[in-house]
């Protein structure tokens, strides 16, 4: 069994153990994605996954999505606007240690929170259990963040 299959398998049944609702999701940018569904109380989608570029790395996401009133007032941004907007989400997530990246998904706006943990020879339950409580508060901290500011 391959490195990514197991690390796969032990995520999954971590997640089974946790009485979690996930699935499998296809991406061709991942040895495999796991999206964890209705997590913490603004119930943000998260994905767990192990990106083809970097093997061993395991990287998880929370996914939050602009309302539509927040999207069509992000789409009507100039650039500098933009460019302004995406600054302070940057500086934000930057001050409560995560990573973030802005992108569109079926036609949302959305801010991906990130957590990356890359000692694949020290994974446990415990740590990818804390690790995903750990994106989740940073996702709804970020969601929160971009209510009042946006």
């Amino acid at each position: 069994m391959s490195n990514a299959n197991r690390l796969c398998n032990n995520v999954e049944r971590w997640l089974i153990h946790e009485n979690y609702s996930f699935k499998n999701v296809k991406d061709e940018n991942n040895n495999f994605t796991i999206r964890v569904n209705d997590v913490g109380s603004f119930r943000i989608p998260i994905e767990i996954f192990e990106p083809k570029k970097q093997s061993g790395v395991l990287v998880l996401g929370g996914k939050v999505y602009l309302k539509n009133r927040q999207t069509g007032r992000y789409l009507k941004l100039t650039d500098s606007e933009r460019q302004k907007f995406q600054n302070s989400v940057k500086e934000y997530c930057d001050s409560i240690r995560a990573v973030s990246k802005i992108f569109k998904e079926d036609g949302k706006v959305v801010v991906g929170v990130y957590l990356v943990l890359d000692k694949i020879e020290n994974f446990n339950q415990q740590i990818v259990l804390d690790a995903l409580g750990q994106v989740t508060e940073m996702s709804e901290k970020t969601n929160q963040f971009i209510m009042k500011t946006f």
